[in-house]
């Protein structure tokens, strides 16, 4: 390690980081702007100067940019030297003439990394005294407010959204002192990571025009560790309280999972916790007064659980705590997987695959850092959007080293990086059903049904390994494919293999592990993700219970069988023939959920559940990562509890006792790994209910929290005790430790000076590295070979169209297609209308223009959409837009028929 002298004092830094990034890492306080850690340096801002010295002799120095400059052996440097600090003052004086006097108002203030860094130089008073430069704002849709008057021009946003997402309409216009950050023209930002904007950009130009419509200050939010709930990837987020609603959501940094960014649908789609569709008492069905007290619920609780036939459903969107505590309740004979037979039998099959150890699943850092990438059959920015992103990164970053290797240049370059690779990028090859926003940067692409998806899977197994059998009746064009992409896979070190479900394809599972293992030796280390279809659905899976059509088979069998229903909407993750099926064989209905839908509906007896935003729990990602997330506020409503509590309530209501005593979270999952060895490890996720640092816990409410006494003044004057949590090691108050709490349980970022999301660099153990103490979260699925794997050799027949029937597959839309997201209005006013998508050769076939209307008939029912023509979409497949509000899931992977609806 390179000894660097700051100010005369040696200090040992990481090689090939620029004097920023060293200086920040041992805990200087040097400002900057235009420098981001998941992006490098460009040096637009000049505010991060300080002065270079030749040897220990020279006093007279230099003034140079620490962010672009390198650290060598034997160094010297000042922070503090006159120069430097006076060269810092009149840069932010500079970028402060035009910016406006509005920080009382701003949506930034006392959140905001310009304030602090002005404080940070010491600049304090204003001295220009002439007519500012105006913008006028621009309409940027629904999730982000612009304010471009704010704006001091350190490019962050472009660089962002531009270079780093691949959004292309937001750019920079004009020059000079009139350089312009926005689109062409108004209108909806088109990325599904525009939400990052508002913590990427250092002032109050971009914002949470979402926070902006229940706005309250940063500083007097109550917030706590979260997990993403709208896909299987598990984001860690923050949540923010203010009032008993949430306000918004953040990201929390995790350097293995999301970095620095989430994606619009995890960081806009927290209104369903506010929703006015939420289930707020218990009900009984079929008596006058179907809202019910807890003397009520109980008697009536007792009497239907008596019944000796009772099974549980469980929920992939539920936390494993409660899918336990269901277990406990109805046995473990009992409890049956909530999802459809296909899905339930596809993510057996892929838990046993990464069980067998021969492969490691891939993070998405791990992701970011592969040399070569093949999806092989999902459309993962639909159904994992934050992968999609690292996958950009992976194929960026591949040209940049390459580029970087050849012309000696620093990877932390940004600009100069960039002007050599030019459109270069690294080998991605995307095998899907329809076309991606990923085909911008593929290399190669392909587009087919789901059985010639798994049949191109398989050719490049055996190309890479030609003991397996080869697939014949390929086309000179698609074998060429195929040759070129196992080449690509064989010449990278750290090949990624993605793959998923929602074709609904056995083969393609089987395919892309059989390119995996295939891969991977002891030189080549190669990795495999499979996207899953919920937050929890690995979870679920991992607890080997039957399918749910087991159930209504048992249902058949034994007549006047009670059913519980945990947090699961069937009518959504089955079809509704099941789900009719299913309750028309039931006793008496116990749903406990959060939020009304049609299995609601069928309940005799319903119970409020507590959503992410009032309950502890685990999840574990499609990586088999267990990850907590902690109750950001206690809802004032005494019937919302936790599943797993009211569970437990009901366990003991069913067996006639009452310990009276409390239930802790800690307790199922002691219980949980003694009952289910395949969890354990779940204990160690986070530190017990108990733990403390010193005797405090972990404040959730910043010490400038300041409203507590003013949001009751008008019902009490004098302050009422602080809510007390049991469960967990974090507190209600402002009140306790004041330093750096373990990753797993870090509420907030903040740091003294540093106000604003940047102050997450004093968490990590250096910029854009691991957090304190490693990231939050435990791999339940190590990677260990514990079992000999075998390859797949049954190659499926390819696809042959049918006469007038389609196969039937889900077209999924990044903010349209989630169950609980689709409560936020501003996300729904993004998401598409359904519509079904066909070849151009049905299309003709049915005399259809795009727009006009079929009919597609499944199972007996019938649903009329709009037609959207894709030129990509092999003959015979329809898609169907997956999500659908109030009409269920559809039959996925079967065949349909369509009929063209005739214009009246």
């Amino acid at each position: 390690m390179p000894t660097i002298y700051i100010d005369k004092v040696p200090y040992n830094v990481k090689a090939g980081k620029t004097l920023l990034e060293a200086c920040l890492t041992l805990g200087f306080n040097l400002p900057y702007f235009c420098w981001h850690p998941a992006m490098g340096s460009v040096g637009a801002c000049r505010q991060c100067a300080v002065k270079v010295f030749k040897d220990s002799s020279d006093t007279q120095g230099r003034l140079i940019m620490s962010c672009m400059e390198e650290v060598k052996e034997g160094q010297y440097l000042s922070i503090s030297d006159p120069t430097a600090e006076a060269f810092r003052e009149q840069v932010i004086e500079w970028l402060m003439t035009n910016h406006p006097h509005d920080c009382p108002v701003c949506d930034e203030g006392g959140s905001c990394h310009l304030q602090d860094m002005t404080v940070m130089t010491g600049h304090d008073y204003r001295r220009y005294e002439f007519k500012k430069r105006t913008y006028r704002n621009q309409y940027l849709g629904p999730l982000i407010h612009h304010e471009m008057n704010r704006c001091i021009q350190c490019y962050r946003c472009v660089r962002y959204y531009h270079d780093y997402a691949g959004g292309n309409d937001l750019n920079v216009f004009s020059a000079h002192n009139h350089v312009y950050f926005g689109r062409e023209k108004d209108g909806v930002l088109e990325s599904p990571f525009s939400g990052n904007l508002a913590e990427v950009c250092p002032t109050g130009v971009f914002t949470d025009k979402t926070l902006k419509e229940h706005y309250t200050r940063k500083w007097d939010l109550t917030m706590s560790p979260s997990i993403c709930h709208h896909c299987s990837v598990g984001c860690n987020t923050i949540a923010g309280e203010r009032y008993g609603e949430v306000r918004c959501v953040v990201n929390r940094y995790n350097g293995e999972v999301n970095g620095y960014f989430l994606c619009d649908r995890g960081r806009f789609g927290y209104e369903f916790v506010n929703s006015e569709n939420r289930v707020q008492r218990p009900l009984i069905r079929h008596q006058r007064n179907e809202a019910v007290s807890d003397a009520e619920l109980s008697i009536q609780l007792r009497t239907t659980l008596s019944n000796t036939n009772i099974i549980g459903i469980g929920s992939p969107r539920a936390s494993l705590e409660s899918n336990f505590a269901l277990r406990q309740l109805v046995g473990s004979d009992n409890f049956y997987q909530g999802v459809s037979e296909d899905e339930a039998y596809l993510n057996r099959k892929v838990l046993q695959l990464l069980n067998f150890g021969e492969v490691q699943t891939a993070s998405l850092k791990e992701i970011e850092s592969a040399d070569a990438v093949l999806i092989l059959g999902e459309d993962i920015w639909n159904t994992a959007p934050m992968m999609a992103l690292a996958v950009r990164q992976a194929v960026k970053k591949t040209a940049a080293l390459q580029v970087s290797q050849k012309g000696h240049l620093p990877l932390w370059n940004d600009a100069a990086i960039k002007e050599q690779v030019q459109e270069s990028n690294g080998f991605l090859a995307n095998i899907t059903i329809a076309g991606s926003p990923l085909d911008e940067i593929t290399t190669e692409t392909c587009y087919a049904a789901p059985d010639d998806i798994a049949r191109l899977g398989f050719a490049i197994a055996h190309e890479l390994n030609d003991s397996l059998p080869s697939v014949s009746n390929l086309s000179e064009e698609l074998t060429q494919k195929v040759a070129s992409i196992a080449h690509a896979l064989r010449q990278a070190q750290h090949p990624v293999i993605i793959s998923g479900i929602t074709c609904f394809n056995e083969g393609i599972v089987k395919a892309a592990f059989d390119i995996a293992a295939t891969l991977n030796s002891p030189e080549r280390k190669a990795k495999l993700a499979y996207i899953m279809q919920e937050c929890n659905s690995v979870g679920l899976t991992m607890m080997q219970a039957p399918f749910l059509q087991e159930a209504i088979s048992r249902l058949k069998r034994q007549e006047e069988t009670t059913v519980v229903i945990l947090e699961n909407d069937l009518y959504h993750s089955t079809n509704a023939p099941i789900a009719d099926e299913l309750f028309k064989l039931s006793g008496k209905v116990i749903v406990i959920d959060h939020l009304h839908n049609r299995t609601t509906e069928k309940a005799d007896i319903l119970i409020p559940a507590a959503t992410f935003a009032e309950a502890d729990g685990t999840l574990i990602n499609y990586e088999g990562r267990a990850q907590r997330f902690y109750q950001v506020f206690m809802p004032d409503n005494p019937f919302i509890k936790e599943s797993w509590r009211w569970l437990s309530e009901m366990l003991l209501i069913k067996n006639g006792t009452s310990n009276g005593k409390h239930i802790y979270l800690d307790r199922f999952e002691e219980q949980l790994e003694a009952a289910l060895p395949q969890f354990k490890g779940l204990t160690k996720v986070a530190p017990s209910h108990n733990f403390t640092i010193h005797g405090e816990r972990i404040p959730r409410q910043p010490h400038r929290y300041s409203g507590r006494t003013a949001m009751r003044a008008n019902i009490q004057v004098s302050e009422p005790k602080p809510l007390q949590d049991n469960d967990s090691p974090l507190s209600f108050t402002m009140e306790g430790l004041k330093g750096y709490p373990p990753s797993p349980l870090i509420p907030f970022f903040w740091s003294p000076g540093w106000n604003s999301v940047q102050s997450v660099l004093k968490y990590q153990e250096e910029p854009g590295g691991s957090l304190r103490g490693g990231d939050p979260g435990i791999r339940l699925l190590n990677g260990k070979k514990e079992q000999k794997s075998i390859l797949f050799k049954d190659i499926p027949e390819a696809f042959k169209a049918r006469s007038e029937k389609w196969l039937l597959l889900p077209q999924y839309h990044v903010l349209g297609s989630g169950e609980l997201s689709s409560y936020t209005k501003a996300l729904a006013s993004l998401s598409p209308e359904p519509f079904v998508s066909i070849s151009v050769h049905d299309a003709e076939q049915l005399s259809i223009k795009e727009g006009g209307w079929i009919k597609l008939l499944t199972e007996g029912n019938e649903y009329s959409f709009p037609v959207k023509i894709n030129n990509h979409l092999s003959n015979g497949l329809v898609l169907v837009s997956a999500g659908l509000k109030d009409r269920g899931a559809l039959s996925w992977g079967n065949w349909s028929k369509i009929e063209k609806v005739e214009e009246k």
